[in-house]
């Protein structure tokens, strides 16, 4: 009895122990948050435009982090969500008329339901074949916005009315805009924050590891997978709505830039894949790095970033949060050693 009672009592004392410990990152989260809505009254326009800026990667680096990520399915065409989501708005305000503020989650939606319509096929490729699939998948959009003229501009663009009568929402200005993405990026944390703690996480997770294995053990893959990127294709629509909303004047070279796709897995790949945190520090770094070496290093700009880039990929391939993690646990911060962990 008294060691049933012992035995009962410790558990109860892990799973309480368990308990205290979720809390910290969620106010962490918060106090991060508070500090972002602070630190706008201390931006100047072009400061505020570039926080701005990391505020949207932040979201489809999160977004893209899910499939590729989590599921480990590298995504190359997330950049067609993201322009599926800016024209699905522009044709909702400028031919709808609509509010922008409808043609938003419209947007997203309309995001998530194409990538389950083209996830069924595609989702059942693997490696570099679902790759090159999903780029061609964005190719394909791009072409098709730009055949389309009468509803999308074609390639000359297209503008949102945002100012005046015509305009069924107002411009948002700089701080609208602030606002608007970093609601975005706590919003694409929060859920992917939320998936990851839930059945369909530890699915996506297992899925990663090995996914007949995953599949003998009674996972529904084709439904984690499927559900994993609709989630992760509506995040991107919705960025790319506000993006639009944003420029006004969109094309379809700028919203189908197969560069943004190659921004969002560097983003996930430095701050750390499989994680909620390692895209938003990810995202923060290349940005900080890039608006750095743009002010001092002009000429030269592009290739140190690049070079900054290949050092973090080959210290920390494992990305910053994880190797941060691994080394508190195991009380080793050499990078030397976590090169060799890896055999690089």
């Amino acid at each position: 009895m008294t060691d049933t009672g012992t035995a009962a009592a410790g558990e109860e004392v892990r799973v309480s122990g368990r308990r205290r410990a979720a809390w910290p990152p969620w106010a962490l989260g918060l106090v991060l948050v508070l500090a972002c809505l602070g630190l706008q009254s201390q931006l100047y326009t072009g400061q505020e435009r570039t926080v701005t800026t990391v505020f949207m990667f932040v979201t489809l680096a999160v977004s893209w982090n899910l499939i590729g990520g989590y599921t480990g399915y590298a995504c190359f065409g997330q950049v067609g969500f993201f322009g599926l989501g800016a024209y699905t708005t522009v044709v909702l305000v400028v031919h709808g008329d609509l509010s922008f503020w409808i043609a938003l989650p419209v947007s997203a939606v309309v995001a998530a339901v194409f990538a389950a319509l083209i996830g069924l096929p595609l989702l059942r490729l693997k490696g570099h074949y679902f790759a090159v699939a999903t780029l061609g998948v964005a190719e394909g959009l791009r072409e098709l916005v730009t055949n389309v003229p009468r509803w999308t501009g074609g390639g000359a663009g297209i503008t949102i009315p945002s100012t005046g009568d015509r305009a069924p929402t107002p411009w948002l200005g700089n701080d609208g805009f602030y606002l608007l993405f970093l609601g975005l990026a706590v919003l694409s944390a929060l859920v992917v924050a939320l998936i990851s703690r839930s059945r369909t996480g530890y699915a996506l997770r297992a899925i990663n590891q090995d996914e007949d294995a995953a599949a003998s053990m009674g996972v529904n893959t084709t439904w984690a997978k499927t559900v994993a990127f609709g989630v992760s294709a509506a995040l991107a629509g919705a960025a790319g709505a506000a993006y639009a909303f944003q420029q006004v004047t969109i094309y379809p070279e700028r919203l189908f830039d197969v560069n943004i796709t190659v921004l969002m897995v560097v983003m996930v790949v430095i701050g750390g894949a499989g994680t909620v945190s390692g895209p938003i520090l990810g995202a923060a770094a290349i940005a900080i790095a890039s608006e750095y070496l743009r002010q001092h290093f002009t000429e030269v700009h592009t290739l140190t970033l690049g070079a900054l880039i290949i050092v973090a990929v080959i210290l920390l391939p494992q990305g910053i949060v994880n190797f941060v993690r691994d080394a508190v646990r195991t009380r080793d911060f050499s990078l030397l050693a976590n090169v060799r962990r890896y055999r690089l």
